[in-house]
């Protein structure tokens, strides 16, 4: 298989872990708060890692672990708490479709921070994009006066950090490998972590039947829904580009979606539209 055809099937293995990652952080949370849900993932993920992975952090160069800590920061730590939180308030099927605004925003920052060079159609995207966003959230906001939608701006914000870290892996990174990159993120957040989990009071009730649940679907999300998906996607960006593989992004909300449905979910007619608005931006927005 060439590396045309090899960056599609990693396109929809990611859409398919990814899409079914907000499902796993909605049932996490029945017997977790959100800090300790973010803290598990992590952990979870980096005990993984540092298992198959721990040679491969003697293949980075000294003067590349400041890219490492930066975008451990960006692409893991900041947004596994955001979005935990985010879905304390709202839907992981709304969540995951404001998720797909990362594209947009990598084609912002990548234009902004990075020298990337953008077309007129992409701009429309980014307009089209923010439209549609902000339809599905106010929408949202009318008829589900139950949930606070104000969470929905921390996935917004997490969308960010994932942009700035597929731009900082594609300029600094790129020469490295996606174990050693994704194994190095982890060994990074390990302590800082822990003592998240530890001041969460998790230890006090680790022994209850309802949390001990909810672990189990972390431990599935933070070793394939973060660990094994990290290494594919940071393979992804090296072979294909920064806006190319964010636009996994495009397939996440439709696996996301199905999952809610089978968790009595619901879009109103709205929302859909919104979601069709969005998914259009995205489109303009990755097309060269």
């Amino acid at each position: 298989m060439n590396a045309r055809q090899l960056k599609w099937v990693y396109l929809m293995i990611l859409a398919l872990i990814w899409g079914s990652s907000f499902i796993l952080i909605k049932k996490g949370l029945v017997g977790l708060s959100a800090l300790q849900l973010g803290s598990l993932r992590i952990l979870f993920a980096a005990i993984f890692l540092l298992l198959i992975g721990f040679k491969s952090l003697t293949k980075i160069p000294k003067e590349k672990w400041k890219y490492i800590a930066l975008t451990s920061l960006f692409g893991t730590f900041i947004p596994a708490y955001l979005f935990a939180i985010a879905e304390t308030e709202i839907d992981s099927s709304i969540t995951a479709i404001l998720n797909s605004l990362t594209p947009l925003n990598t084609l912002i920052l990548g234009a902004m921070a990075f020298g990337i060079n953008f077309k007129r159609s992409q701009v429309w995207g980014v307009f089209i994009g923010l439209v549609g966003s902000m339809l599905l959230v106010f929408n949202g906001a009318i008829n589900h006066p139950e949930q606070n939608y104000y969470y929905a701006i921390l996935v917004i914000i997490a969308s960010i950090c994932y942009a700035i870290n597929v731009n900082l892996l594609k300029k600094y990174l790129h020469d490295l490998s996606p174990l050693s990159i994704t194994t190095g993120n982890f060994a990074f957040l390990v302590i800082p972590t822990f003592l998240i989990l530890s001041f969460s009071g998790f230890f006090e009730v680790v022994h209850v039947a309802k949390v001990q649940h909810s672990i189990l679907f972390i431990m599935i999300l933070g070793v394939v829904g973060t660990g094994i998906a990290n290494i594919l996607f940071f393979k992804l960006i090296q072979m294909s580009s920064p806006v190319f593989a964010t636009s996994v992004t495009y397939l996440i909300p439709i696996v996301a979606f199905f999952w809610g449905l089978l968790d009595n979910e619901m879009l109103t007619s709205v929302q859909f539209f919104g979601a069709f608005i969005v998914l259009i931006g995205v489109y303009l927005s990755a097309k060269k």
